[in-house]
C-alpha cells in the first residue's frame, strides 16, 4: 500500500486537550483500495521519551473506495490522556489484514503535544517514516536501550511488590498448605531428584563421595536452577493469562515477565534457607565465601529476567511456545551437571557444555557454599556480560513486539 497525504490540518479545541486532524488521503498504489478490505485510518498514543504505547484509538473506516490516483476526505478525532506531560501521536492507514501502514515502512503523520493542567498544547506536526523517526536522535535510541529496562523496573517498583507477593500467596490459595507449598513444591522436587540419582543410580560428587555430600552438591546446583526454570516455563503464557491488562487497561505489561521472576526468586529464596540448615547440620557452618553469592544472584536475575521477555512476547504470537519451552528446559537441566558430577561428561563436550550460562551458575553456588572458595573470576564476568546482554535485548524485544499484543490476544 502506498499513501499520499494532502492538505494536513490540525486544530486544537481551545482550553481542552482534543485534536481535530484532517487531511485527504491518495492512494498512489496500482490497486484499488476497496472498504469492504477492512482499509481503515487509526491513531495511538506513545510516551515520546520511552517509545512505550499508551492507548489506541477506534478505527475509522473510509468513507468509499478509492481508484489508483484518487484520494478520500480523511477526519480525525484524538483525545489526550488527562495526566500532564509530553505525548506523541500516530495516526496511519490500518488494514486489518496486513496491520499498521507505518509498521511496513509507510509514510504516517506524527504529532507532538503536550498536557499540562488538563490543557493540551501542540509543539509538533509533521509526516514522517518510523525508520526517519527512530533516527531522529540516534543517541537517544541507544540510550533508551539501556535506560529503559531499568527506569521501567524503578517506576514500577511498588506495583512490581504487590503483583509478586500476590502471584506467591496466590498461587496456592484455598489449598490446605496455602503459602507453606511455596516451601514444599521446591523440597518435594528436590526429594524426587535425589531418590533417582542419589539412591537408585548411586551418583556421587567427587569433592565429598558421600550421601551426604551428594545431597549437599545436588541441592546447591538445584537452587539457580528453580528460580531460572519457573520464571522461564511460566513466561510463553503470561500475556495471554492477563490479557485484560492488555486489551482493557493503560498498564505497563512488560512487569509481568518481571513478577514472576521475583516470584521465582522468592522460590529460590526458601529453597536456600533449607540448603543452608542442612549445610549447618552436616558441616557445623557457612563458608565465609557464601558472601559472593550477590555476585551470582544478579547475572541470574538478569538472565533470568531477559529470557522472561523474550518468551512472553514471543509466546503471545506463537502459542505452542509454551509446550517447547516444557521440552527445552528438560533438556537445558539434563545438560547441565546438577544431578551428576561433572567427571562424568565427555571430554569432547565440555567446551561446548562449558558455555552454557547455567552450568557457571551451578559451578559458581557449588565453589562459594561447598569449596570454601571464590567464583572463577573468567566464568563470572562473562556470566555478568551474558547475562546485562540478555536483559537489554530481552526487554528490546518485548518492546518491539508489545505494540501487536492487543490485537493478537
Amino acid at each position: 500500500m502506498s499513501a499520499r497525504y494532502i492538505d494536513t490540518q490540525v486544530a486544537l479545541d481551545a482550553g481542552e486537550r482534543l485534536f481535530h486532524l484532517s487531511f485527504r488521503l491518495g492512494n498512489d498504489s496500482s490497486q484499488a483500495w476497496l472498504r469492504e478490505d477492512g482499509l481503515a485510518i487509526g491513531w495511538q498514543i506513545y510516551d515520546p521519551a520511552s517509545g512505550l504505547f499508551l492507548s489506541e484509538g477506534e478505527w475509522i473506516p473510509l468513507d468509499a473506495d478509492v481508484a489508483p490516483g484518487q484520494s478520500v476526505p480523511v477526519q480525525v478525532r484524538v483525545e489526550l490522556p488527562r495526566e500532564r506531560g509530553p505525548y506523541r501521536v500516530y495516526v496511519s492507514p490500518i488494514d486489518r489484514r496486513t496491520g499498521w501502514h507505518y509498521e511496513r515502512g509507510g509514510p504516517f503523520i506524527v504529532i507532538d503535544a503536550e498536557v499540562e493542567d488538563g490543557r493540551a498544547r501542540l509543539v509538533r506536526q509533521r509526516l514522517t517514516t518510523l525508520r526517519r523517526l527512530r533516527w531522529e536522535n540516534p543517541h537517544r535510541t541507544l540510550a533508551h536501550l539501556f535506560q529503559l529496562p531499568l527506569l521501567t523496573l524503578w517506576r514500577n517498583r511498588d506495583l512490581v511488590r504487590s503483583m509478586a507477593r500476590r502471584d506467591v500467596l496466590g498461587r496456592y490459595r484455598g489449598s490446605l498448605g496455602g503459602a507453606l507449598w511455596t516451601l514444599l513444591n521446591p523440597l518435594l522436587l528436590m526429594l524426587t531428584y535425589f531418590f533417582v540419582f542419589g539412591v537408585v543410580l548411586g551418583a556421587r560428587f567427587g569433592g565429598d563421595p558421600s550421601r551426604s555430600g551428594f545431597v549437599l552438591y545436588f541441592l546447591a546446583g538445584m537452587l539457580p536452577w528453580l528460580a531460572v526454570s519457573e520464571a522461564a516455563g511460566r513466561a510463553p503464557s503470561v500475556i495471554l493469562e492477563h490479557r485484560n491488562f492488555v486489551k482493557k487497561l493503560v498498564f505497563p505489561v512488560e512487569i509481568l515477565p518481571v513478577t514472576q521472576t521475583l516470584a521465582a526468586l522468592v522460590t529460590e529464596m526458601f529453597a536456600l534457607a533449607v540448603f543452608v540448615v542442612m549445610l549447618v547440620a552436616a558441616r557445623g557452618g557457612v563458608p565465609a565465601t557464601a558472601l559472593w553469592l550477590p555476585a551470582l544472584i544478579v547475572p541470574q536475575v538478569l538472565l533470568t529476567l531477559g529470557l522472561g521477555w523474550l518468551l512472553a512476547a514471543t509466546g503471545a504470537f506463537v502459542r505452542d511456545l509454551g509446550q517447547v519451552i516444557g521440552f527445552l528446559l528438560t533438556l537445558w537441566f539434563f545438560l547441565t551437571p546438577i544431578c551428576y558430577p561433572e567427571a562424568s561428561l565427555p571430554a569432547w563436550a565440555l567446551p561446548i557444555l562449558g558455555k552454557n550460562p547455567m552450568f557457571a551458575l551451578v559451578r559458581g553456588y557449588r565453589a562459594i557454599f561447598l569449596e570454601a572458595r571464590a567464583p572463577e573470576m573468567a566464568a563470572l564476568w562473562k556470566l555478568w556480560v551474558l547475562g546485562a546482554a540478555v536483559f537489554l535485548a530481552g526487554h528490546a524485544w518485548f518492546h518491539k513486539l508489545r505494540r501487536g499484543f492487543a490485537d493478537i490476544v
